[in-house]
């Protein structure tokens, strides 16, 4: 019995950080809808400052987290106003760009200020010893932090329910509309939010800092954690929140001693169970999950196309056909992984620009296609196992698409992530399978497709079935069903559409081509790895898609084709390469919104 409360207070030490990250997430996504993607590196540059202000300017460390939150609250202040206020009212996953944006920047800037090498957090003066309680030592610091999430919890339901600003807030969660009629600033709301959500998610990293190792990937780690919390308390609810964040805390800390294989599993088990009893969460609202603005963009024309543009593409085939003639081995393996950019940019492109179904999860398709691939690879023909790789992600597409049909919005997006998650745990721990993280290695095709002249041509040739196969369904009734679903949902269904048949059948397709590009990579690389179902793998999905813009039906592919080349070229000149493509990406953001190629621009 002493063992399960010590460790019961262990998991709500760790809770008490969590909720403090995770608190800010909230607060901000419940005043101004934007999922912040970067708010786990403002996080860790909470942390980082602090152990500067400790270690390099003396400064005592319960001064120096104050500090540290006030650093981070005007970091966000300054990301709120030069980076995402021109993008409010456009598509609503722009904003999670520009964020995804500033964690690539970060990725190198953070170990060019602090090093690359892991730095050991300070003892907090005054809490250095341990605490006997039920005949066991328990630090003392921990108990500190667990009486600091009820406190902080308390001063943000002051602050909500007791102040002025605090009723402008609850105003704008729950009546946006209502509130800017009302004569209420938006914009200098939108940045006391972000200023306030930053300053937490800061003052969460620098009281981490004695049970924890900073590392330039904390972000990554902080940022899911936090997305489970908030998604299982309700989006927009601080004391979801709360109680999310004392649920994940000891579910981690008997899940580490219990079922060490499934610890990483069984947090997003329980989150997606919360989303398919409760689809908004243990204390979410329905009208918390309504965007406030015109976000979407207009659905992508589907009329026919002109002569010149059927011209133009017959010549570029020609010119990608002879390109694999006479290209260098390096050229066609940079050409091949771009083609299989372009599919899995494509496969997304079908439920965000065709359904407006938005996935933070999209590489769960990706990699049951890699893995169905490697798997059957032992066994049958290379070909065969492709194939079989793809038709295995169509399955697990549908299966999770009659799941989640009726679902939309940020917390279908979630639900994909914690799929996603969910393979990654699998792939990772399921060693007999899958080989951990040593991986399934020796994946290579038979000739004459083994030269990368030969995978070239069979990418190719694979990837033009595939799009053209789409092209076909672009202008079917398939699509002219997803379109009006996405326009004006209730009226699809009054007028006797199959809307949730064609859901599940878009995310079969969809997961059909995604599986292809994973099939297709592995035997490219020779192996497949449990990072095929990675966070960033969806994010560099999602950047394609935006990139090349959601409005047109080529904007996966020119995407797909500038984020990947880009990275290959920029990666070969410098090793700060992270930096500079997140700059690029941020001033896209900024200049070109609606993508490379817009609405426009359509055939």
């Amino acid at each position: 019995m002493d063992f399960i409360l010590i460790q019961a207070l262990n998991g709500l030490a760790g809770a008490s950080s969590l909720f403090l990250v995770a608190a800010g997430l909230s607060l901000i996504f419940g005043v101004s809808r934007v999922v912040n993607f970067a708010h786990g590196t403002v996080f860790m540059i909470g942390a980082y400052v602090a152990w500067t202000l400790i270690d390099r300017l003396g400064v005592n460390f319960w001064l120096a987290a104050p500090l540290a939150a006030g650093a981070t609250a005007l970091l966000g202040g300054a990301i709120e106003i030069l980076v995402l206020r021109r993008l409010y009212g456009r598509h609503e996953l722009l904003p999670l760009l520009a964020t995804f944006a500033l964690v690539l920047i970060a990725h190198d800037a953070v170990p060019l200020i602090w090093g690359a090498q892991d730095v050991i957090g300070p003892r907090a003066p005054g809490l250095t010893g341990a605490v006997p309680l039920f005949g066991r030592l328990l630090p003392a610091y921990d108990l500190f932090l667990i009486g600091v999430a009820p406190a902080v919890m308390g001063g943000l339901w002051l602050v909500l329910h007791r102040t002025r600003f605090g009723r402008i807030v609850r105003a704008a969660t729950d009546d946006p509309e209502m509130a800017a009629a009302l004569g209420i600033r938006q914009d200098r709301l939108f940045t006391l939010v972000f200023m306030l959500g930053c300053g937490l998610a800061g003052l969460g990293g620098a009281l981490r800092l004695p049970r924890e190792t900073l590392h330039h990937s904390l972000d990554t780690q902080v940022i899911v954690s936090a997305f489970v919390v908030v998604v299982i308390g309700g989006m927009g609810s601080i004391g979801g929140a709360f109680v999310a964040a004392a649920i994940v805390g000891v579910v981690s800390a008997f899940g580490i001693v219990v079922w060490p294989q499934g610890t990483l599993a069984m947090l997003f088990v329980i989150m997606a169970l919360v989303l398919v009893a409760r689809p908004h969460g243990l204390f979410g609202l329905p009208a918390q999950m309504e965007t406030h603005r015109p976000l979407a963009l207009p659905s992508p024309p589907f009329g026919g196309y002109s002569r010149r543009a059927k011209l133009a593409t017959a010549a570029g085939a020609l010119a990608l056909a002879g390109f694999g003639a006479f290209g260098s081995p390096f050229a066609l393996d940079v050409a091949t992984q771009v083609l299989i950019a372009v599919l899995f940019a494509a496969s997304l492109h079908l439920l965000i620009g065709w359904a407006g179904l938005i996935s933070f999860g999209h590489a769960a398709l990706f990699g049951l296609g890699a893995y169905g691939a490697a798997l059957l690879g032992a066994h049958v023909h290379f070909g065969v196992a492709i194939l079989g790789g793809g038709a295995l992600a169509a399955l697990g597409a549908a299966a999770f698409g009659l799941l989640v049909r009726r679902m939309k919005g940020v917390y279908l997006a979630m639900l994909t992530l914690a799929f996603s998650q969910l393979l990654f745990a699998a792939a990772f721990q399921w060693v007999s399978l899958t080989g951990g993280d040593n991986g399934i290695l020796g994946l290579w095709p038979d000739p004459p497709w083994d030269t990368a002249g030969g995978w070239y041509a069979l990418t190719l040739a694979l990837a033009a079935a595939a799009l053209l196969g789409l092209a076909h369904l672009y202008r079917a009734p398939f699509a002219y069903i997803l379109r009006a679903a996405q326009g004006s949902e209730a009226r699809a269904r009054a007028d006797a559409l199959p809307v949730d048949a064609t859901r599940v059948q878009a995310f079969a397709v969809s997961g059909a081509v995604a599986g292809l590009a994973g099939a297709l990579l592995v035997f490219l690389k020779g192996s497949a790895f449990p990072s095929l179902f990675a966070v960033p793998q969806s994010v560099d999905g999602l950047v394609m898609v935006l990139l090349g813009g959601v409005a047109h039906p080529l904007g996966p592919v020119a995407g797909a084709a500038a984020y990947s080349l880009g990275v290959t070229v920029i990666a070969t000149v410098t090793p700060a390469w992270h930096m500079i493509v997140g700059a690029l990406i941020l001033v896209l953001t900024q200049a070109l919104p609606g993508g490379l190629l817009r609405r426009g621009d359509a055939p």
